[in-house]
């Protein structure tokens, strides 16, 4: 979790020692968040939920080779849709600030380029439910969890340098939950589909 942590602040140190040269671009992304838990026990089984996501973001490109860095600062909607062994279901939702940094490479022509994205995340629970009872459940009262740390990676496709759309899928590599009475590894996982217009 501190490896982590200290990861993302370093990269975003980065931005500063970037070469003058460099493009330095803020706008504004949003998208469809497709999120599940990974569980470790058979007593709970999940399954997807939609939310969505939306904040700013800032990107910063060395023209030439087209490599660089994103940020941003946004808020993420995540859950799952929770399954007992004997079938009852639970629609559990949790709100996060999240803030991915990634480095990011664009390649081919000026007007339409593709573009390949990996890097870490934090994120820090702001709502949605905290605790809750699954009917029908011997693992009693389930808790989300206040921070959350993974790995982003993403592909895309950006058109005339200002709008970009995107797929990626989040690695959720701290445990987001845990249960009253047994030892549960919950972890998320997910996919969302983003746009973005940059200025």
């Amino acid at each position: 979790m501190k490896k982590i942590t200290g990861l993302v602040l370093v990269i975003l140190m980065t931005f500063v020692a970037l070469p003058a040269k460099s493009q330095l671009k803020f706008g504004l992304k949003g998208g469809l968040n497709i999120s599940s838990v990974h569980l470790n026990s058979d007593l709970l089984k999940a399954d997807n939920v939609t939310g969505f996501q939306i904040g700013p973001m800032l990107e910063t490109t060395i023209p030439l080779l087209g490599v660089g860095f994103d940020a941003a600062i946004l808020y993420s909607q995540k859950g799952m849709d929770v399954k007992s062994a004997t079938g009852t279901s639970t629609d559990v939702k949790t709100d996060y600030i999240d803030v991915p940094v990634n480095l990011k490479w664009k390649f081919g022509l000026p007007i339409v380029k593709a573009y390949l994205s990996a890097g870490p995340y934090v994120g820090f629970r702001v709502g949605g439910d905290k605790f809750w009872d699954v009917p029908g459940s011997v693992v009693g009262q389930v808790k989300a969890k206040n921070f959350s740390a993974g790995l982003n990676f993403g592909v895309g496709a950006e058109l005339i340098s200002h709008l970009q759309v995107g797929f990626n899928y989040g690695l959720g590599l701290t445990d987001n939950y845990s249960a009253e009475k047994v030892d549960l590894s919950a972890k998320n996982r997910g996919w969302s589909v983003t746009a973005a217009i940059l200025f």
